[in-house]
């Protein structure tokens, strides 16, 4: 059995595209929760996520085995964002109408006794909001935020840049592409929100932060307050699909 977490989900195609090429999954019996958000023509981007999260539920709890360690989670999860890129480009050798087709990941893997670990590849987020601060634990990786590293752009500028969707790694599209692993320790208490970028380009972190606690206030109840996220950024909107996943440990 995983931590002891509650959660909910919310996605919406927004109100500019088309089609909803976005997935999430949760299994929260294995601490399991991810969102992913596919790129490509003709419905491939749609097909991507799917594979991808269909892949991270089987590699990390299709065989059921418990991670024995921190260690040993990092080494499952990670493996199985790899086996989510090799899925996505097999696809795409079979068919190819789908060649180019990707997908981000951003995955969570909560372990008893208040470990964590989380893999991440492209441009949607996790966040932690603990005692009423939210953080931010994962890096986009756009060539707008490598600008921000180097001090080339503002937060606000690679907001705005018209490059800002532009990734320099994800799923499918690049063989090479490596997820950041990073471990996180849970307390009791803490929410946790992995998001599509449809949420952030429609709410800047400041404005995020006080719509999340705002809506929590209002409503302890997690469905509703995914639900006011997307509402949110819809209002604000909805430039493009957004999906969010709550969860409080």
């Amino acid at each position: 059995m995983g931590p002891p977490a509650s959660f909910a989900a919310a996605t919406d195609v927004g109100r500019i595209r088309e089609g909803n090429e976005d997935a999430w999954t949760a299994v929260p019996e294995r601490g399991l929760f991810a969102v992913a958000d596919g790129m490509g023509g003709h419905a491939a981007g749609e097909i991507a996520s799917r594979l991808a999260v269909r892949a991270l539920e089987e590699g990390v709890a299709g065989d059921g085995a418990l991670p024995g360690s921190v260690g040993d989670a990092r080494r499952l999860l990670a493996g199985a964002v790899r086996a989510a890129g090799r899925r996505i480009r097999g696809e795409a050798r079979e068919h190819p109408g789908r060649r180019g087709m990707g997908t981000t990941l951003t995955s969570l893997l909560l372990l008893p006794e208040g470990d964590g670990v989380l893999a991440h590849v492209g441009d949607s987020r996790a966040y932690r909001l603990r005692g009423g601060r939210l953080e931010r634990l994962t890096r986009d990786h756009t060539w707008v935020q490598e600008q921000v590293d180097r001090g080339a752009l503002s937060e606000d500028e690679a907001r705005r840049h018209p490059a800002s969707s532009v990734l320099t790694r994800a799923l499918g599209t690049d063989a090479g592409a490596e997820p950041d692993v990073a471990e996180v320790e849970w307390k009791p208490g803490d929410l946790y929100l992995l998001c599509s970028d449809g949420l952030t380009a429609a709410l800047p972190e400041p404005e995020l932060a006080g719509a999340l606690e705002e809506t929590l206030a209002e409503a302890q109840d997690l469905e509703a307050v995914a639900g006011a996220l997307v509402r949110e950024a819809n209002r604000r909107g909805g430039p493009d699909n957004i999906t969010v996943v709550l969860v409080r440990t």
